[in-house]
Protein backbone atom coordinates (compact mmCIF):
# COMPACT_ATOMS: atom_id res chain seq x y z
CA UNK A 1 0.00 0.00 0.00
CA UNK A 2 2.92 2.05 1.18
CA UNK A 3 3.91 2.02 -3.14
CA UNK A 4 0.84 3.57 -3.98
CA UNK A 5 0.94 6.07 -1.47
CA UNK A 6 4.24 7.18 -2.81
CA UNK A 7 3.59 6.92 -6.13
CA UNK A 8 0.71 9.06 -5.81
CA UNK A 9 2.24 11.88 -4.11
CA UNK A 10 4.55 12.26 -6.58
CA UNK A 11 2.36 11.74 -8.86
CA UNK A 12 0.39 14.85 -7.41
CA UNK A 13 3.82 16.47 -7.31
CA UNK A 14 4.23 16.24 -11.08
CA UNK A 15 1.03 17.82 -11.21
CA UNK A 16 1.75 21.23 -9.81
CA UNK A 17 5.39 21.34 -11.16
CA UNK A 18 5.13 20.13 -14.43
CA UNK A 19 1.70 20.23 -16.17
CA UNK A 20 3.16 22.94 -18.14
CA UNK A 21 6.04 20.40 -19.76
CA UNK A 22 3.03 17.97 -21.13
CA UNK A 23 5.24 15.23 -22.86
CA UNK A 24 7.33 15.44 -19.11
CA UNK A 25 4.14 15.12 -16.91
CA UNK A 26 3.30 12.12 -19.11
CA UNK A 27 6.63 9.97 -19.33
CA UNK A 28 7.34 10.77 -15.44
CA UNK A 29 3.82 9.58 -14.93
CA UNK A 30 4.50 6.20 -16.51
CA UNK A 31 7.55 5.55 -14.85
CA UNK A 32 5.94 6.38 -11.19
CA UNK A 33 3.02 4.01 -12.24
CA UNK A 34 6.16 1.42 -12.95
CA UNK A 35 7.40 1.67 -9.80
CA UNK A 36 4.46 0.07 -7.96
CA UNK A 37 3.33 -1.80 -11.20
CA UNK A 38 4.98 -4.85 -10.37
CA UNK A 39 3.02 -5.36 -6.90
CA UNK A 40 0.26 -3.17 -7.16
CA UNK A 41 -0.93 -1.62 -10.19
CA UNK A 42 -2.53 -3.49 -12.47
CA UNK A 43 -1.17 -6.95 -11.49
CA UNK A 44 2.19 -5.52 -13.26
CA UNK A 45 0.52 -5.48 -16.84
CA UNK A 46 3.47 -2.86 -18.13
CA UNK A 47 1.70 -2.29 -21.15
CA UNK A 48 -2.12 -1.09 -19.60
CA UNK A 49 0.34 1.02 -17.35
CA UNK A 50 1.90 2.76 -20.68
CA UNK A 51 -1.32 3.10 -22.45
CA UNK A 52 -2.72 5.31 -19.16
CA UNK A 53 -0.76 7.65 -20.58
CA UNK A 54 0.38 7.08 -24.09
CA UNK A 55 3.55 8.58 -25.27
CA UNK A 56 3.77 9.31 -29.37
CA UNK A 57 5.99 8.26 -31.96
CA UNK A 58 6.47 9.62 -35.23
CA UNK A 59 8.08 7.00 -37.29
CA UNK A 60 9.82 7.72 -39.96
CA UNK A 61 11.20 4.91 -42.84
CA UNK A 62 11.09 4.73 -46.38
CA UNK A 63 10.61 1.79 -46.37
CA UNK A 64 7.11 0.58 -45.46
CA UNK A 65 7.86 -3.25 -45.54
CA UNK A 66 10.67 -2.92 -43.22
CA UNK A 67 9.28 -0.37 -40.50
CA UNK A 68 6.27 -3.28 -40.18
CA UNK A 69 7.71 -4.96 -37.31
CA UNK A 70 8.80 -1.84 -35.78
CA UNK A 71 5.92 -0.31 -35.67
CA UNK A 72 3.52 -3.41 -34.31
CA UNK A 73 6.39 -3.48 -31.61
CA UNK A 74 5.79 0.22 -30.60
CA UNK A 75 2.05 -0.59 -30.51
CA UNK A 76 2.37 -3.61 -28.86
CA UNK A 77 4.61 -1.27 -25.98
CA UNK A 78 1.72 0.61 -25.78
CA UNK A 79 2.79 3.61 -27.58
CA UNK A 80 1.03 5.24 -29.93
CA UNK A 81 1.87 5.54 -33.83
CA UNK A 82 0.63 9.00 -34.67
CA UNK A 83 2.52 9.15 -38.20
CA UNK A 84 4.62 7.60 -40.70
CA UNK A 85 6.38 9.59 -42.71
CA UNK A 86 8.60 7.95 -45.76
CA UNK A 87 11.22 10.76 -45.75
CA UNK A 88 13.15 13.89 -43.29
CA UNK A 89 12.07 16.35 -46.17
CA UNK A 90 10.48 19.06 -43.83
CA UNK A 91 10.31 17.18 -41.13
CA UNK A 92 10.59 20.07 -38.74
CA UNK A 93 7.37 21.14 -39.92
CA UNK A 94 5.70 18.05 -39.67
CA UNK A 95 6.79 17.73 -35.80
CA UNK A 96 5.40 21.12 -34.93
CA UNK A 97 2.19 20.76 -36.14
CA UNK A 98 1.93 16.96 -34.68
CA UNK A 99 3.40 17.42 -31.77
CA UNK A 100 4.69 13.92 -31.19
CA UNK A 101 6.78 13.21 -27.94
CA UNK A 102 8.98 10.60 -29.47
CA UNK A 103 10.86 10.62 -33.82
CA UNK A 104 11.81 7.28 -34.28
CA UNK A 105 14.05 7.19 -37.74
CA UNK A 106 14.82 4.17 -39.17
CA UNK A 107 17.57 3.40 -41.81
CA UNK A 108 20.00 1.44 -43.24
CA UNK A 109 22.41 4.71 -43.13
CA UNK A 110 21.42 8.29 -42.46
CA UNK A 111 22.13 10.08 -45.25
CA UNK A 112 23.06 13.75 -45.01
CA UNK A 113 20.37 15.12 -46.07
CA UNK A 114 18.77 13.24 -42.98
CA UNK A 115 21.17 14.29 -41.05
CA UNK A 116 20.76 18.13 -42.18
CA UNK A 117 16.96 17.75 -41.45
CA UNK A 118 17.13 16.73 -37.73
CA UNK A 119 19.96 19.68 -37.42
CA UNK A 120 16.64 21.90 -38.29
CA UNK A 121 14.43 19.65 -36.67
CA UNK A 122 16.25 19.95 -32.98
CA UNK A 123 16.77 23.82 -33.75
CA UNK A 124 13.40 24.22 -34.20
CA UNK A 125 11.36 21.91 -32.52
CA UNK A 126 13.60 19.86 -30.40
CA UNK A 127 12.00 16.05 -29.54
CA UNK A 128 13.72 12.93 -28.31
CA UNK A 129 15.12 11.42 -31.47
CA UNK A 130 15.78 8.09 -31.61
CA UNK A 131 18.00 6.64 -34.86
CA UNK A 132 17.58 2.45 -35.42
CA UNK A 133 20.14 2.35 -38.13
CA UNK A 134 22.43 -0.85 -39.98
CA UNK A 135 25.60 1.74 -39.99
CA UNK A 136 28.03 1.17 -37.64
CA UNK A 137 30.22 3.60 -38.17
CA UNK A 138 31.86 5.71 -35.25
CA UNK A 139 31.53 9.15 -37.34
CA UNK A 140 28.00 8.63 -38.29
CA UNK A 141 27.39 7.88 -34.88
CA UNK A 142 29.14 11.20 -33.77
CA UNK A 143 27.08 13.37 -36.27
CA UNK A 144 23.97 11.66 -35.39
CA UNK A 145 24.70 13.17 -31.61
CA UNK A 146 25.50 16.37 -33.09
CA UNK A 147 22.50 17.11 -34.53
CA UNK A 148 20.36 15.83 -31.55
CA UNK A 149 19.90 11.75 -31.86
CA UNK A 150 19.35 11.39 -28.12
CA UNK A 151 19.76 6.88 -28.73
CA UNK A 152 21.75 5.48 -31.98
CA UNK A 153 20.73 2.09 -32.31
CA UNK A 154 22.80 -0.34 -34.70
CA UNK A 155 21.21 -3.68 -35.88
CA UNK A 156 18.08 -5.45 -34.92
CA UNK A 157 16.54 -4.39 -31.79
CA UNK A 158 14.70 -7.27 -29.92
CA UNK A 159 10.79 -5.94 -28.88
CA UNK A 160 11.15 -6.49 -25.20
CA UNK A 161 14.39 -4.14 -25.09
CA UNK A 162 12.48 -1.04 -27.33
CA UNK A 163 10.99 0.44 -24.22
CA UNK A 164 13.95 0.83 -21.66
CA UNK A 165 15.83 2.16 -24.91
CA UNK A 166 13.06 4.84 -25.54
CA UNK A 167 13.47 5.91 -21.93
CA UNK A 168 16.86 6.09 -21.78
CA UNK A 169 16.72 8.47 -25.05
CA UNK A 170 14.10 10.59 -23.40
CA UNK A 171 16.23 10.72 -20.30
CA UNK A 172 19.36 11.32 -21.76
CA UNK A 173 17.22 14.23 -24.47
CA UNK A 174 15.93 15.83 -20.95
CA UNK A 175 19.13 15.96 -19.86
CA UNK A 176 20.35 17.88 -22.74
CA UNK A 177 17.66 19.93 -22.89
CA UNK A 178 18.03 21.44 -19.10
CA UNK A 179 21.91 21.95 -20.15
CA UNK A 180 21.23 23.80 -22.95
CA UNK A 181 18.55 25.70 -20.55
CA UNK A 182 21.15 26.69 -18.42
CA UNK A 183 23.33 27.50 -20.92
CA UNK A 184 21.11 29.74 -22.68
CA UNK A 185 19.73 31.36 -19.04
CA UNK A 186 23.51 32.09 -18.19
CA UNK A 187 23.98 33.52 -21.80
CA UNK A 188 20.97 35.68 -21.08
CA UNK A 189 21.99 37.04 -17.54
CA UNK A 190 25.11 37.88 -18.82
CA UNK A 191 23.84 39.67 -21.71
CA UNK A 192 21.47 41.84 -19.01
CA UNK A 193 24.17 42.42 -16.55
CA UNK A 194 26.45 44.08 -20.18
CA UNK A 195 23.39 46.21 -20.63
CA UNK A 196 23.09 47.22 -16.86
CA UNK A 197 26.56 48.18 -16.23
CA UNK A 198 26.86 50.82 -19.92
CA UNK A 199 23.26 52.16 -18.58
CA UNK A 200 24.66 52.50 -14.72
CA UNK A 201 27.85 54.00 -16.97
CA UNK A 202 25.69 56.21 -18.77
CA UNK A 203 23.66 57.54 -15.72
CA UNK A 204 26.77 57.86 -13.49
CA UNK A 205 28.53 60.21 -16.48
CA UNK A 206 25.41 62.31 -17.20
CA UNK A 207 24.47 62.68 -13.89
CA UNK A 208 27.52 62.43 -11.89
CA UNK A 209 25.56 59.38 -9.51
CA UNK A 210 28.07 57.11 -8.13
CA UNK A 211 28.28 53.30 -9.44
CA UNK A 212 24.89 52.47 -6.02
CA UNK A 213 23.14 55.04 -7.06
CA UNK A 214 22.70 54.75 -10.55
CA UNK A 215 21.89 51.17 -9.82
CA UNK A 216 19.53 52.48 -6.68
CA UNK A 217 17.94 54.64 -9.69
CA UNK A 218 17.33 51.98 -12.64
CA UNK A 219 15.93 49.69 -9.51
CA UNK A 220 13.66 52.51 -9.07
CA UNK A 221 12.48 53.06 -12.28
CA UNK A 222 11.93 49.94 -13.25
CA UNK A 223 9.63 49.29 -10.23
CA UNK A 224 7.44 52.46 -11.01
CA UNK A 225 7.28 51.44 -14.64
CA UNK A 226 6.70 48.23 -13.52
CA UNK A 227 8.96 46.61 -15.94
CA UNK A 228 12.15 43.72 -15.57
CA UNK A 229 15.12 46.35 -14.84
CA UNK A 230 17.11 44.81 -17.70
CA UNK A 231 14.47 46.12 -19.63
CA UNK A 232 14.40 49.80 -18.03
CA UNK A 233 18.43 49.75 -18.61
CA UNK A 234 18.38 49.34 -22.45
CA UNK A 235 15.68 52.09 -22.80
CA UNK A 236 17.78 54.29 -21.20
CA UNK A 237 20.60 53.39 -23.12
CA UNK A 238 18.50 53.64 -26.12
CA UNK A 239 17.56 57.05 -25.35
CA UNK A 240 21.03 58.15 -24.68
CA UNK A 241 22.07 56.98 -28.24
CA UNK A 242 19.81 58.76 -29.89
CA UNK A 243 20.29 62.57 -28.21
CA UNK A 244 23.75 61.64 -29.71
Amino acid sequence: MLHIVGALWNLTVLVHIQLRDEFALKFHMVMILFSCGHTYCFNGNVNALTRLYMISVMLVDDDVARSAPLKQSLTDAGYQVIAHLTSTANLDDAVRNLQPDVVIIDTDSPSRDTLENLCVMNETVPKPILMFTHDGDIEKMREATKVGVSAYVVGDLPSEKLMPVINAAIVRFEEVKSLRDALGDAKLKLAERKVLEKAKGILMKDHGFDEDHAYAMLRSMAMRQNKRIAVLAKEVIDTATKLL
